[in-house]
């Protein structure tokens, strides 16, 4: 996949809408820091792809999130990417855009939140089991410090809590064990499929 990189050129001269600009920075560094890559350009529309890529994308996406899926695709699937500066000028005056900045910045992000659970299960879910582990710590060490000076228990429902949040971790490190499986095996399927008719 080509990308013709507008923000190595004009774009932030050029550009008006500082909005713009914030949400290029934002959904380029979530993927740079995501998927290990180092893509200047994510929201670009100006590419160009091999038959190949072409062949194995499956396009799930409608709107302005389409540049996001195509990123994360080629990354995910380890295909060679080249970027080229290409120079951006502002809309002429008079001329509207389609794109809302918050709506469609919102599908952006969410598109890069879903598609970091599928292509990226054990990381994702992870993260996710983080919050009801530190939940789970935060409840049970006062009633562990009071257990072992006093050898009782009387804050049963902090330690029930605790009990509840650590299953919920538990339960979200174990979802992403068997995701992550899952989608190993799609790729090992994805790859015989596409090397088939070489």
């Amino acid at each position: 996949m080509v990308i013709g990189d507008r923000l190595s050129s004009t774009y932030f001269s050029e550009n008006k809408r500082a909005f713009h600009g914030i949400g290029n920075r934002l959904v380029r560094k979530l993927i740079n820091i995501i998927f290990k890559s180092r893509i200047r350009d994510v929201m670009t529309g100006s590419r160009a792809f091999s038959y190949d890529f072409v062949r194995g994308f499956p396009l799930i996406s409608k709107g302005f999130e389409i540049e996001t899926e195509l990123t994360i695709h080629a990354l995910d699937k380890n295909y060679k990417i080249e970027e080229m500066a290409v120079p951006y000028r502002d809309r002429p005056e008079g001329s509207t855009s389609k794109l809302s900045t918050v709506r469609d910045g919102a599908r952006v992000l969410k598109t890069i939140a879903t598609l970091f659970k599928e292509y990226k299960p054990m990381s994702f879910f992870a993260m996710c089991a983080l919050f009801p582990f530190i939940f789970a710590l935060i409840l049970v060490i006062p009633v562990l410090k009071e257990y072992f000076e006093t050898g009782l228990v009387p804050r049963f429902p902090s330690l029930i809590a605790s009990g509840v949040f650590l299953m919920v971790s538990l339960l979200m490190l174990v979802c992403g064990i068997i995701l992550d499986v899952v989608n190993k095996k799609q790729r090992q399927i994805y790859e015989l499929i596409m090397n088939q008719d070489l």
